[in-house]
């Protein structure tokens, strides 16, 4: 799904002659055909003459592919207007023009990419159907059209109707047949759009479902149903254009050092340091407070409580010659607020003597802090550290992988051998740590990752088929009460740009849930214009699977990820060409409606400082007017460029 950040692309220079002419050729236009083609396959075909029950011909596929035409009846029909020359080609979703005189032209069924339902071609990564009869593992469901084919199969399957045809022997429909089938698709189009408009609109499953969790590069976010902007609470300034609000130099170390972990309160930014928390003025970036840790920062959680207390993991100590790797098994809850540390403190496992265990994750659910490893986990009172519970363990060597927190609980447990992995993912009592539910994933997942708890999202690479290194080839929407598969959803990984860590549980990012719909952002992809990528935002629902109609374009030269779910809404970064600076938008959840929050100057020092944080290895934060973006490491500084300035934080504010 993550692919590489492209390179700037450079114009082409006019003086150069094409590859394929010899030098000092001159450019002369070939001359015009004798007559007009002769017919055969792939030859362009007269379209019918106009008139209600019209078939309309597909928009120009975007990557260049001709679509087969439809065959036509053997009366010779008159010629239609001449379409200009300079008419843009169709693209995404393009609408088919109407027909000249008499009624519109109904369109004909087109899978138009990404972002609109498909048409049925079987194949990997469609969805699967409808809720209560999920696709088995390795068995396909609901049919998918896939990325940029054109809108009729180039070479039908097997047994498949051809154009024209009725699938029985080759006989082709006559043109009072034709008019028939195309007005009965028109009829079928229009009561599917009244279906797809009433499940996208309606008070159960429309948007007004507040309940939201974001796996992504920023921090959650909530806002009411009717505040601010598009369901959200953040709103448009009368100024888009940003400017630099403050800076905090990269601290200089001999080596790599972990940093992960930044949040906002009211008040301020708080960001991790070398063995340190530190805290800075939102508006001035000046240092609030700071407080030292025994060790290097390990991991961190990016849920936060409503009195701003978040919990850590860190190292036991700093290296020493005697101990040069330090264990990861300080578990702690920072106070953001008044910028100290709670408390912290390491505990056993039940196997493991008194040996302390390794923490590799911690979340936080309500005031439940529960923190997890391959040698134990354990959970804690959010305000004191006391042990609430420890995960059973038995002779069946079953342990509990990785904890995802937010508005719910959810634990990913392991049991089986190394070679034949057995993942089972429950939803717990936070309190008591019980099972309230449990869903087995199928046999070939070796890691599962929970992108939300509420509602529960479970994202896979079953049998390794991502094959990109996103540790994503199919999300799982399971019922956390009955824990019971709604739907599997095949997310091919050309397609899409969602990326989850290859090991722990909760680190997904490129993604936000919410509205009881998945967002995710598309694999870049060529643009309308000469020079420069794009992507856009899709949705999939979480009771059918289905990908729903409707998407934000990026625009070209930019491309879309989600930060986080703002109520309804969806909070995107767009990152921008070389020559331009970086934007936030809101991102309407049913509509698809962007509306710009931030631009960033393009100045080309701000531009570089802005470039240096990718999406995908940084943090980002966006709230009231303000874009925070930070490092989760820092490194010695290089050799080459020895002088040139590196930041750690580098923020943004709108006037």
């Amino acid at each position: 799904m993550t692919q590489p950040p492209q390179p700037p692309q450079q114009p082409p220079n006019p003086d150069e002659q094409p590859s394929n002419t010899p030098p000092g050729t001159p450019n002369t236009p070939p001359a015009p055909p004798a007559g007009p083609p002769s017919g055969g396959f792939g030859a362009p075909q007269d379209p019918p003459a106009g008139g209600f029950g019209q078939p309309t011909l597909p928009p120009a596929d975007p990557f260049g592919k001709q679509p087969q035409q439809p065959q036509q009846p053997p009366a010779a029909p008159p010629q239609p207007p001449t379409v200009p020359q300079d008419a843009p080609a169709g693209g995404y979703g393009t609408p088919p023009p109407p027909a000249q005189g008499g009624y519109p032209t109904p369109p004909a069924p087109q899978p138009n990419g990404y972002g609109y339902p498909q048409a049925p071609q079987p194949g990997y990564g469609y969805p699967q159907g409808p809720a209560g009869q999920p696709g088995q593992h390795g068995q396909p469901g609901m049919p998918q059209q896939a990325y940029g084919y054109p809108t009729q199969p180039m070479h039908p399957q097997y047994g498949a109707p051809q154009p024209g045809g009725d699938g029985s022997g080759g006989k082709k429909f006559s043109t009072q047949m034709q008019i028939i089938v195309a007005a009965a698709v028109a009829v079928v189009l229009i009561i599917g759009a009244g279906i797809v408009y009433s499940a996208t609109s309606g008070d159960d499953k429309g948007g007004k479902n507040e309940a939201s969790s974001s796996g992504s590069t920023g921090g959650e976010g909530k806002g009411g149903k009717d505040s601010g902007l598009a369901g959200g609470s953040e709103k448009a300034p009368a100024n888009t254009k940003s400017k630099v609000a403050f800076q905090v130099p990269q601290p200089v170390v001999k080596d790599i050092v972990q940093v992960e972990g930044s949040w906002l309160t009211d008040k301020a930014y708080v960001k991790t340091g070398i063995d340190e928390i530190n805290g800075y003025d939102r508006d001035k970036g000046t240092k609030l407070w700071s407080f030292p840790l025994a060790g290097e920062i390990c991991t961190t959680s990016r849920h936060v409580s409503k009195d701003y207390k978040t919990p850590i993991v860190f190292k036991e100590s700093k290296p020493t010659k005697e101990k040069k790797y330090p264990a990861c098994n300080q578990v702690g809850v920072i106070d953001l607020a008044a910028g100290k540390l709670l408390w912290s403190k390491s505990v056993t496992s039940a196997t493991g003597g008194d040996r302390p265990v390794n923490f590799d994750e911690v979340t936080l659910s309500g005031t439940t802090v529960a923190a997890g490893g391959t040698s134990g986990g354990a959970a804690f009172k959010l305000d004191t550290g006391a042990e609430l519970w420890k995960p059973k363990t038995g002779a069946d060597g079953c342990y509990d992988r990785g904890y995802a927190g937010g508005e719910a609980l959810a634990v990913v447990r392991k049991c089986g051998t190394y070679d034949s992995p057995q993942l089972t993912v429950q939803a717990l009592n936070p309190t008591t740590g019980a099972p309230l539910s449990s869903f087995q994933m199928p046999a070939g997942v070796e890691y599962a990752h929970i992108v939300s708890t509420k509602p529960l999202v479970v994202a896979a690479d079953v049998g390794d088929t991502a094959g990109d290194g996103s540790g994503i080839s199919d999300f799982f929407s399971i019922d956390a009460a009955t824990g019971k598969l709604k739907v599997r959803i095949p997310a091919d990984a050309e397609k899409y740009a969602g990326d989850c860590d290859s090991t722990d549980v909760e680190k997904c990012q490129k993604m936000a849930v919410g509205n009881n719909r998945l967002y995710l952002p598309t694999e870049r992809h060529d643009g309308t214009s000469e020079y420069g990528d794009t992507n856009e935002i899709v949705a999939f629902d979480l009771d059918t699977g289905k990908l729903l109609g409707g998407r934000a374009d990026a625009g070209d030269r930019y491309t879309l990820t989600p930060l986080r779910m703002d109520g309804t809404s969806i909070i995107a970064y767009k990152e921008a060409p070389y020559d331009k600076g970086g934007q936030v938008v809101s991102i309407d959840g049913e509509t698809f409606k962007q509306t710009t929050l931030m631009e960033n100057p393009d100045d080309e020092a701000v531009r570089k400082a802005e470039k240096r944080f990718s999406i995908g290895s940084a943090e980002l934060h966006y709230s009231e007017g303000q874009l925070f973006m930070a490092a989760r490491s820092v490194h010695k500084p290089s050799t080459v460029t020895p002088d040139e300035k590196v930041y750690l934080v580098v923020a943004y504010r709108t006037d």
